[in-house]
């Protein structure tokens, strides 16, 4: 198995190996330590995040929310693997030599111009639409789709299915030949 792409970049097996392995070692590693089984995902760290920025400025009212009393507002250990997804993305285009700067992606430029203020709208309406979606799912893309299909769920399946058949959906709206 080729370690790196013909660009220079790392091989899909042996990421989608490495991430097979992390989720096995989470799963080992909360039972055995945490008493409970948790699964990678990553939407409730978000949620989590959020809580914790509102608990800053008013603490009585995360203490209220029916969903924080439940998903407890704290830093665990999927908060820290979240953190981790950016040190490591950092830490694997240091190595592959693809890691750039850039405020506006070429293929967002050349359909929706040079706008940074346009792309961080879209981005953030973006954002804000998978945050909903992952609420309504029970679960975000890595949750479903590694830890759920991990345990063979057929919700899991189906989300997954859906995350995609959609994504396909509104990346050709967004990014359709604009006819001359």
């Amino acid at each position: 198995m080729k370690l790196k792409t013909a660009d220079g970049g790392w091989s899909p097996y042996l990421a989608g190996a490495l991430v097979g392995l992390l989720a096995i070692a989470s799963v080992y590693a909360t039972t055995k330590w945490m008493g409970k089984t948790n699964y990678l995902g990553a939407s409730t760290t978000f949620v989590r995040a959020a809580g914790l920025l509102e608990k800053t400025v008013s603490p009585e009212s995360v203490a209220a929310n029916a969903y924080f009393t439940k998903e407890k507002v704290r830093v665990d250990w999927q908060f820290m693997l979240v953190i981790g997804i950016f040190f490591g993305a950092l830490i694997s285009s240091q190595t592959d030599r693809s890691f750039k700067f850039e405020t506006i992606p070429p293929i967002w430029k050349e359909r929706f111009g040079p706008s940074i203020g346009k792309r961080a709208a879209g981005a953030f309406l973006g954002g804000i639409v998978a945050m909903i979606g992952a609420r309504m799912a029970d679960g975000c893309p890595s949750g479903h789709g590694l830890s759920g299909m991990m345990q063979l769920s057929v919700s899991a399946f189906i989300a997954l299915a859906m995350f995609f058949v959609v994504g396909v959906i509104v990346a050709g709206l967004l990014y359709r030949r604009r006819s001359s």
